[in-house]
């Protein structure tokens, strides 16, 4: 069998690594095995934090929504209670955007409701 010499698979290997820990700090940033480390890590929060993203925009949208509601005498479980009752099928980023950006379109959605 023929032997096998890694060199060129192996620094390009490492290279990768070290390219994508680039701004890194510390050794991380320079350190083959602490860049493969650190990047080990940075992939599993990568993963992870792609969902959290959703769930915390859901929550402000939440958020937005309630206090833009409650100005207008309801609270955000009634407000949602309305909007299925009226089969309004409306999103809460839409809503949350209504609330902030084009507050009388929203008022004209919450009197729809509150009738």
């Amino acid at each position: 069998m023929v032997r096998v010499k890694r060199s060129k698979t192996a620094k390009k290997k490492r290279k990768k690594a070290l390219k994508a820990t680039k701004g890194f700090r510390w050794g991380r940033k320079s350190k083959y095995r602490a860049a493969k480390e650190a990047l080990m890590h940075a992939r599993t929060y990568q993963y992870r934090d792609r969902r959290r993203k959703k769930r915390e925009r859901r929550a402000l949208w939440q958020i937005k929504i309630n206090a833009a509601v409650r100005q207008l005498g309801l609270t955000y479980s009634q407000f949602i209670a309305g909007l299925k009752k009226r089969k309004i099928e409306i999103d809460r980023k839409i809503l949350a955007n209504l609330a902030e950006e084009n507050p009388a379109v929203f008022k004209e959605i919450v009197n729809k409701i509150k009738v």
